[in-house]
């Protein structure tokens, strides 16, 4: 009998789960309809707005290295030739699957409270407590790192990646999907690489990481934020410090979490009675 009611159990928190994912889901369709709806509006001033010479970036990029006394190729962005499609339907899947992609970035604060309202049964009061700010944070970390990605990252690539020629004997002509692929991996790819603090947070939870471990081995990740930088930027340094300097930050700001955990998991032990 108690066999059977685990089996029930086990099979309600299916049950559960399945409600939970039917509903990120609807919440994902439900965005990217009405995001297809305005897809005009959203290729011009989105997903294709890099491509236009006074996007802000260029210009502030422009006024950053003037003041410097540094010449720069941002005060004069050129895309000469359109984007091309060399596929009758190229046009609309890809304005699904864009459609889509950016109905998971404007739905990520519905499914993390989604996955909390699925985690929390299992959580004691104090741990409740003490979470209850994390849909707020990691959300915030997200769509800081789609800002970032959007204004700094984004524009950067795109504007060395189509002005970047081995010999003048080749010429670059992008298609829809490339440009539109690489707007929509960077805007995913950084929002991920922000949520750092919240990964550590959870690392240190669970023991696999601790401050000291970060610690030790801040001088190596220092050196794989550069080469990350490196390649996503232009060969200038300028660029790659824009870039390097809010990942070095977050990797600071996960050191700090980290000891946070274990301060208040040392807090903890010793409130807790002895036997």
């Amino acid at each position: 009998m108690a066999e059977e009611q685990k089996e029930m159990s086990f099979l309600g928190h299916l049950e559960e789960l399945r409600w939970h994912l039917v509903r990120s889901a609807s919440a994902i369709f439900i965005i990217g309809i009405l995001l297809f709806i305005f897809q005009k509006e959203v290729y011009e001033y989105f997903l294709l707005a890099h491509r236009k010479p006074d996007f802000i970036t260029y210009q502030v990029f422009c006024d950053f290295f003037n003041f410097l006394g540094l010449d720069s190729t941002f005060c004069n962005v050129k895309f000469n030739d359109n984007l091309i499609s060399l596929k009758p339907t190229q046009q609309l899947m890809n304005a699904i699957w864009s459609s889509l992609i950016l109905g998971i970035i404007l739905a990520f604060p519905y499914l993390l409270w989604e996955l909390w309202r699925f985690i929390a049964p299992g959580l004691t009061e104090r741990e409740i407590k003490n979470s209850r700010g994390f849909i707020f944070i990691a959300s915030f970390l997200f769509f800081c790192g789609i800002a970032f990605s959007f204004y700094v990252i984004a524009p950067i690539s795109i504007h060395f990646l189509y002005n970047y020629q081995i010999t003048d004997l080749i010429q670059n002509n992008f298609t829809m999907d490339s440009h539109i692929g690489l707007v929509t991996n960077m805007l995913l790819g950084i929002s991920i690489l922000f949520e750092l603090p919240v990964l550590i947070y959870f690392l240190t939870k669970i023991g696999l990481v601790t401050p000291e471990f970060l610690k030790k081995y801040r001088k190596h990740a220092l050196v794989v934020v550069l080469i990350l930088a490196a390649i996503i930027t232009p060969p200038d340094i300028a660029s790659q410090v824009i870039v390097a300097i809010p990942i070095l930050i977050l990797y600071e700001i996960s050191i700090k979490v980290s000891k946070m955990v274990i301060k208040k998991q040392l807090k903890d032990a010793q409130k807790s009675p002895r036997i």
